[in-house]
């Protein structure tokens, strides 16, 4: 059994690590109420946008964009969205899993695949698992501007209109509540139709310059949006996942200086009743 000592010595240390642990528990709550706040100003434009190209793309049948056409698929791209930083619990790993396995579904029909990565966790994890990596953006602020993403956006956009790509799919994790966030895997081009019975109305529009260049436009700025979209909510799911994280690793750690206080006492306990049982056994003898 350890003595004394270094059973204080021990506890000690993990009571030091338990203040940071703490420490960046509190920092991360107050960085997830920001990231939240910045989410949920986003979400309303991002969906709002899809809409507006539905009832535009409706109002103009003699124009398709090329984003909007399904073609044969023999190449396909992802825009894999992880954070810079660790100790966020399972959040990168849980979302890298769900996106090889989508991968390799594809791969098993012979489809090639080409990966844009967003965030130094994807990028670390590729380049040891292997794949074909076009782009990659590591080092987005935790308040990402849509200058930081457009570069990597531009390149599988530019390779899906040039026929390189065929499709291409956003992974990134959805944030549902503090508790849960979601690796989601969606269609990003080309744009799954929506329904026509939820447009609300059946407008006739007058384009300025013309259906081809606005329709293009929205599109673009559509895309861009989702993808910003997506680099937010994993912000959002970032600091709740080390918040969680974060409480656990305190709460380990008052667990374990209980049960360390515990064979502290017992230690101490068995060498006062041993010195007592020499003492008596002195007197005795005398």
């Amino acid at each position: 059994m350890a003595n004394a000592k270094e059973l204080r010595k021990q506890i000690g240390s993990i009571k030091n690590t338990q203040k940071i642990t703490r420490a960046m528990e509190m920092v991360a709550a107050s960085k997830m109420r920001k990231a939240q706040e910045r989410m949920a100003r986003g979400r309303p434009y991002s969906q709002h946008i899809r809409s507006v190209i539905s009832h535009v793309a409706n109002a103009s049948p003699e124009y398709h964009h090329q984003f909007m056409v399904e073609r044969e698929v023999q190449r396909i791209g992802y825009i894999v969205v992880t954070t810079d930083k660790g100790l966020c619990g399972g959040l990168n790993i849980n979302l890298l899993k769900t996106t090889v396995m989508d991968i390799k579904k594809w791969v098993d029909q012979d489809v090639e695949v080409d990966l844009c990565l967003i965030g130094n966790k994807g990028v670390q994890f590729f380049k040891s698992y292997g794949g074909n990596v076009v782009a990659a953006s590591s080092h987005v602020s935790e308040t990402p501007a849509i200058s930081d993403l457009i570069g990597s956006i531009k390149v599988m956009l530019d390779a899906f209109e040039e026929g390189n790509v065929d499709k291409i799919f956003l992974a990134n994790n959805v944030f549902v509540n503090t508790m849960t966030q979601t690796p989601t895997i969606n269609q990003l081009i080309p744009l799954e139709p929506i329904d026509e019975s939820s447009l609300k109305h059946r407008w006739d529009y007058i384009y300025e310059p013309d259906a081809r260049q606005l329709i293009e436009g929205l599109i673009t700025r559509f895309l861009e949006s989702q993808v910003y979209q997506a680099v937010v909510e994993n912000v959002a799911c970032e600091q709740a996942a080390k918040m969680i994280a974060m409480k656990s690793a305190t709460d380990n750690a008052g667990d374990l200086i209980d049960e360390l206080e515990l064979i502290m006492n017992k230690a101490r306990q068995s060498a006062i009743t041993q010195e007592l049982s020499e003492i008596v056994g002195g007197a005795a003898a005398v």
